[in-house]
């Protein structure tokens, strides 16, 4: 049975609850390149399963839900209370080939956003934070919420790839 939406949300929530957010968020670049260092292509594109993600598949998704953060807190920060629509993160990965993307380039443009989000971050009044979007799946949510949620993609991710890594040696 697929996950809900609300089951999504504690999920993810729940990875990273009672820990800094922001601290996680640093540590996931050097986190995916210490993971990927040294492996084969042929490591980085094997699909666990049919219809399962390589971890290149995986990288190239975390470097566009990146991007898409990257507008959200914008918007969010400038426009309290305004619509954030959702994405089909399936629709972007046929769309975007993130079976033939270089998951090296990925992994760059993927810190380069990071490094930029979490820059903007700790610079914007503090007040800020409190600003929300309205998303059209899963509510609203405020810039603290959504560091939260993004902390916990980010273990998400970190341990599908270590899993996808460890079963494929």
């Amino acid at each position: 049975m697929p996950e809900t939406i609300e089951q999504y949300k504690e999920r993810l929530l729940s990875y990273s609850d009672g820990k800094e957010a922001l601290e996680i968020q640093r540590a996931t670049g050097d986190k995916l390149s210490a993971l990927t260092h040294g492996k084969t292509s042929e490591q980085l594109n094997r699909q666990p399963a049919p219809g399962k993600w390589s971890v290149a598949q995986i990288l190239a998704h975390l470097a566009d839900a990146e991007a898409a953060n990257s507008w959200r807190y914008r918007q969010i920060l400038s426009t309290n209370a305004i619509p954030i629509q959702a994405y089909d993160q399936d629709r972007w990965a046929a769309a975007f080939d993130y079976e033939h993307r270089d998951p090296k380039q990925s992994l760059e443009f993927f810190k380069a956003l990071r490094t930029a989000n979490l820059n903007l971050l700790d610079t914007v009044p503090r007040g800020l934070w409190d600003n929300y979007g309205v998303h059209e799946e899963r509510g609203n949510e405020s810039i603290a919420h959504l560091t939260r949620m993004i902390a916990g993609h980010d273990v998400n991710h970190l341990r599908q790839i270590e899993a996808i890594l460890r079963d494929a040696k």
